[in-house]
């Protein structure tokens, strides 16, 4: 389901707690700060590359991607964000953004002023480092892709790029064991892991062809977790969830 059932703030709330465990008060600040909820149509960009931006944003509903171009015009995905995560943090330091984030799919995200921010964490301590924590652990999947992009052949590539969405999903409530919304498309994986859309098709018949993967449309099932897992030698160490989310 691509649709979020929880609101925006709870919705980020259960994303920090994947990894760092807040209190009740902060918790509640959390809550009560101002989110203006947009919908952003697929392909389009959210902040640009030189934007001097005074907002964080927080995906909502769908999935977007922080990317870069060359002067010949051929894009690099650097980062794919789903709904929960807040792919410009950096920007509350970074006075100029030197990358650019665009929709993959129909998208609801909410922006939250840099002012709120900077406010609650001036109170709460603990926030400026929950939010430090999740800047590093962008960090952290940046030089895992870095990894599974240079050194592992595009079979085992292409299977932990799945399972590293398949468990970030999990972590806010998006994945089951059911259907998974994975609105993705190959063109879009293959500028995520540097291949060419045509081996990007093969891979992906490839990893149905030995039952690791089921997909049709934008809808993802996963019928041995297990065997994915070992195909793509995926080790969730890098993403830094607390224990009771990384099962």
């Amino acid at each position: 389901m691509n649709a979020s059932p929880i609101s925006p703030n709870t919705l980020m709330i259960r994303k920090l707690e994947s990894s760092y465990s807040l209190g009740d008060e902060e918790k509640q600040a959390l809550q009560q700060l101002p989110v203006q909820i947009k919908s952003i149509k697929p392909g389009a960009d959210i902040v640009r590359i030189g934007d001097r931006p005074t907002r964080c944003c927080l995906i909502l509903e769908g999935f977007t991607c922080v990317y870069k171009v060359t002067s010949e015009g051929n894009r690099q995905i650097l980062a794919l964000h789903v709904p929960g995560d807040m792919p410009d943090l950096q920007s509350l330091h970074l006075m100029v953004l030197d990358m650019s984030i665009a929709s993959v799919s129909s998208c609801k995200v909410g922006f939250i002023q840099h002012d709120d921010i900077r406010r609650i964490c001036e109170r709460y301590p603990r926030l400026t480092a929950t939010l430090w924590r999740e800047t590093l652990i962008h960090a952290s999947i940046l030089r895992e892709w870095t990894l599974n992009n240079g050194q592992r052949e595009a079979y085992t590539r292409i299977a932990h790029l799945l399972c590293e969405l398949v468990f970030r999903l999990k972590a806010v409530g998006l994945a089951d064991g059911g259907p998974i919304h994975l609105p993705i498309t190959q063109s879009e994986l293959a500028d995520a892991t540097g291949m060419s859309s045509v081996h990007m098709n093969r891979v992906l018949q490839a990893l149905r062809a030995n039952g690791l993967i089921k997909s049709k449309r934008a809808e993802l099932v996963v019928p041995d977790w297990e065997k994915l897992q070992e195909a793509g030698e995926f080790d969730p160490l890098y993403l830094h969830m607390e224990e009771s989310d990384a099962s």
